[in-house]
């Protein structure tokens, strides 16, 4: 019996957590949620009706075709929910938060911003942001002691990602103070409203003790800080050659319908998204991708000999080029499963739906469990090694349909992913050129599920020159 099988068997009528068992239970999934998910669908089967937080009913899944049937085959009968919904008050109204017509408006508007054509000259100024990052990184090597260096690879990982996104989006690096800051703030947003969604119960106290005001005011910070970049845009002499950024192709951009370009406000929105998105996708990716390569010296060494026989040994390549290294593309795509940047996704039924003879009442609420979805034994052999051939084109067995979704599914996939990916493999082929690494323990580090899946603490890794 096959596993999409089993999984049928059990769909009429899932498996439940009762509410008393996950109410006494939210403390533990709130401090290890990838862990105790993963108890709970080993033990109860792959799709399991449970309360978040103890309060709220919701089915969690890591069943690539009810993934498929959510996200694609009937996605117009699946919203994002409130879960996601609720960061409107934090980031604003953009592709991420931003629903039905007026999504798909922006969208449309966006998706130029992020076209093969645009990607080439990108490319260019992510080898820039790698060179300078490479050079600073190299005096700092030679100038440790024995020539090693110790590294928590996940700030270094997410200062070059954010001077990325930072020159792709504004044409220019943000200041160090400014940065870290909008950094800082993310990172608070991000871990309260968590916070938020994994414990209902407490948004009162965080009312009382103004706890939602100050993450508000957080929010006012970035919004200005992020107005001040785009003003300082909009008072360039009209005469002058504009810069060839996301910036000024979204001050370019006119709506189909209208003629009319976006208002400041859904401009900040924007912004916003391709700001918390584009460099936390790329940084947490990179950290966990340069992680695994110094557990796996052999996997490293294969990139390095597929890039001498492609004759690109000595220079950075061009966006055309690669392609043609493509092993080092399925290191990509097997860090992306084992750490998949966006863990989870959320959707909740419009109106009633059915599934394999499972009825679906409006308003069920759903968690697409990706971190499962990736590591699910009966999808992945070996679904905990890394293994990056699993990915040639060649490979056996195949990977099934929507088992694997490090960017999403279905025509919400993410605007960006082609830009994260050439950004992630230009960052990795420039690293290995010029460093080896080492980790500096055998135990695994843990993971931190906010939003994204990041490292819990440093991720620490030793540095030597090649």
């Amino acid at each position: 019996m096959s596993v999409s099988d089993v999984v049928d068997a059990q769909m009429v009528t899932l498996p439940q957590v009762p509410r008393w068992r996950t109410l006494l239970g939210s403390l533990a999934m709130a401090r290890q949620p990838v862990q105790n998910l993963d108890r709970v669908l080993t033990q109860h089967g792959d799709t399991v009706r449970l309360y978040l937080g103890g309060l709220r009913p919701a089915v969690i899944t890591r069943n690539p075709a009810l993934a498929q049937h959510i996200l694609q085959k009937n996605h117009r009968r699946y919203l994002k929910s409130d879960l996601t919904h609720g960061l409107i008050r934090y980031l604003g109204r953009g592709l991420l938060t931003n629903e039905g017509a007026d999504w798909l408006r922006q969208r449309r508007l966006i998706q130029p911003g992020f076209h093969r054509q645009r990607l080439t000259a990108l490319t260019r100024l992510m080898q820039d942001v790698v060179e300078q990052w490479s050079t600073e990184l190299g005096r700092r090597v030679q100038a440790a002691p024995g020539g090693r260096l110790r590294v928590d690879i996940h700030e270094e990982m997410t200062r070059v990602a954010f001077d990325i996104i930072a020159r792709a989006v504004f044409g220019t690096s943000m200041r160090e103070p400014e940065r870290n800051r909008l950094s800082d703030i993310l990172t608070r947003i991000q871990a309260f409203y968590v916070r938020t969604v994994r414990q209902p119960y407490l948004r009162p106290w965080f009312a009382a003790t103004g706890t939602f005001g100050r993450h508000d005011a957080f929010s006012r910070e970035l919004r200005e800080l992020i107005r001040g970049y785009i003003r300082q845009r909009q008072a360039v002499s009209p005469t002058a050659a504009p810069p060839d950024d996301l910036l000024q192709m979204l001050l370019d951009a006119r709506y189909e319908d209208s003629q009319e370009p976006m208002s400041e406000n859904q401009l900040l929105d924007e912004v916003n998204i391709l700001l918390l998105a584009g460099h936390e996708t790329s940084a947490n990716a990179l950290s966990w991708l340069f992680y695994l390569l110094a557990r796996h010296p052999e996997a490293a060494a294969r990139v390095r000999q597929e890039r001498a026989a492609a004759g690109l040994a000595g220079r950075a390549p061009e966006f055309s080029e690669l392609p043609q290294l493509p092993y080092s593309q399925q290191v990509v795509q097997e860090t992306m499963r084992l750490y998949p940047p966006a863990w989870i996704l959320d959707r909740v039924a419009l109106e009633d739906d059915e599934f394999r003879g499972l009825r679906i009442p409006k308003g069920t609420l759903f968690s697409i469990y990706l971190y499962g979805l990736h590591r699910h034994p009966g999808l992945w052999p070996e679904p905990d090694a890394f293994r990056p051939e699993r990915f040639a084109p060649a490979a056996r067995p195949p990977i099934p349909a929507y088992a694997y979704l490090p960017f999403g599914g279905g025509p919400r996939l993410c605007v960006g992913s082609h830009f994260a990916l050439t950004e992630i493999q230009l960052v990795l082929l420039e690293g290995l050129r010029w460093f080896n690494l080492t980790p500096t323990s055998a135990a695994l580090p843990g993971t931190d599920p906010l939003i994204t899946l990041r490292p819990k603490g440093p991720l620490w890794l030793d540095i030597t020159t090649a």
